[in-house]
């Protein structure tokens, strides 16, 4: 159990970090959020392919594996003293991981079957690439409810097994509640500003604290 909670914590190390190279990547190196227009939307990928293929791969690919080996981690240190709430947490955090995965997947792929098709007919990439965009964005951020189920579950699983500092697990309880009001038009933006942000300290925390701590002794 030691060699996987090691496992857990170096994935909530590298997911926090991952959320840190998607900030710089997609704003700084590749702001594809700053075009508009579909066809130049196309356009864009088309000049920056390599970079977007990296950024996809490791901020949405390789994360949700990571979350993958997180959720199971998390699952062995809370089953004892929360039981049901750990398997329902792991059941959300692993329907977030597909998830996760899954749209990188057909953001990459998408990508390459749409900058093919822009030198022969750019209208009809520009049509093909909103569906693709839509399908994307369903599966990996639109909204943050299942991400937020399950870092809420967690954090409350936390909570009365006594495991983790307490301001951390109220920290996910804020979170799991701003990703859940993500998927209120009204709130999404704030609520997925304040989830994607948040995120970041309470994984890097979380990634500390599971890597220095053991589990407690009713788990």
């Amino acid at each position: 159990m030691k060699n996987f909670q090691k496992m857990g914590s170096i994935s909530a190390l590298y997911m926090a970090a991952a959320y840190v190279l998607g900030i710089v990547g997609f704003k700084l190196v590749a702001d594809y959020s700053a075009v508009v227009d579909p066809v130049a939307k196309v356009a864009f990928l088309g000049e920056n392919q390599t970079i977007m293929y990296i950024l996809h791969l490791l901020v949405y690919v390789v994360w949700g594996i990571f979350m993958v080996v997180l959720a199971l981690a998390l699952y062995e240190r809370l089953k004892a003293s929360s039981p049901a709430m750990a398997q329902t947490a792991t059941v959300f955090g692993l329907i977030w991981a597909g998830l996760i995965i899954a749209s990188g997947m057909i953001f990459n792929i998408g990508m390459d079957n749409v900058v093919d098709l822009f030198d022969t007919d750019p209208a009809q990439a520009a049509t093909v690439w909103l569906a693709i965009e839509s399908v994307f964005e369903g599966m990996g951020g639109g909204n943050e409810i299942v991400g937020g189920i399950w870092i809420l579950l967690v954090s409350w699983a936390a909570l009365r097994a006594g495991e983790f500092p307490r301001v951390l697990n109220y920290l996910g309880l804020v979170l799991g509640v701003a990703g859940i009001l993500s998927a209120i038009p009204a709130l999404g933006e704030i609520g997925a500003a304040i989830f994607g942000l948040g995120q970041i300290v309470w994984f890097l925390w979380l990634g500390i604290v599971m890597l220095r701590s053991k589990p407690s002794a009713a788990a």
